[in-house]
């Protein structure tokens, strides 16, 4: 089963895809914002190229478990991404993903002018491998 993770931004939308097995995720590429069919297209591409059978969005909930405007954003994309791709929709939390991409990023010495580009995509690897994970726990329980 391939799965691709996204962390839909204001500006920028990171997306991640996961190998065949939905072990693993890696970081993918960028879709830099412009309109919402050219951000939905550019999805509804990444999911015939790839074959993809399940979405996992990033979804930015408040520390303290609240949703706030975020994602009233998030929530309405995903409306839209519902009418271009007949697959599954999967909100994950995606707290602290993208404080933890930036400390991934500082630890590997990247430049700040670099750090723009793979931000995001580095997010939605870290929403997806965590959406992953609890996949392989709750199989692991059942065993």
């Amino acid at each position: 089963m391939r799965l691709l993770g996204l962390d839909y931004g204001s500006k920028r939308i990171g997306t991640a895809i996961s190998d065949e097995l939905g072990i693993t995720a890696q970081a993918l590429s960028i879709i830099d914002r412009t309109s919402l069919q050219r951000d939905l297209a550019a999805v509804a591409e990444i999911v015939r190229r790839y074959g993809v059978d399940k979405i996992v969005i990033g979804y930015p909930l408040r520390l303290d478990g609240s949703a706030g405007v975020q994602c009233e954003k998030v929530d309405r994309f995903i409306a839209a991404l519902a009418t271009v791709v007949d697959l599954p929709i999967v909100k994950w939390d995606e707290a602290l993903s993208t404080w933890e991409a930036e400390r991934i990023l500082d630890e590997a010495g990247v430049q700040q002018q670099r750090r723009k580009k793979l931000v995001d995509k580095i997010a939605a690897g870290i929403v997806l491998q965590s959406y992953l994970n609890s996949l392989s726990k709750k199989e692991n329980k059942m065993s």
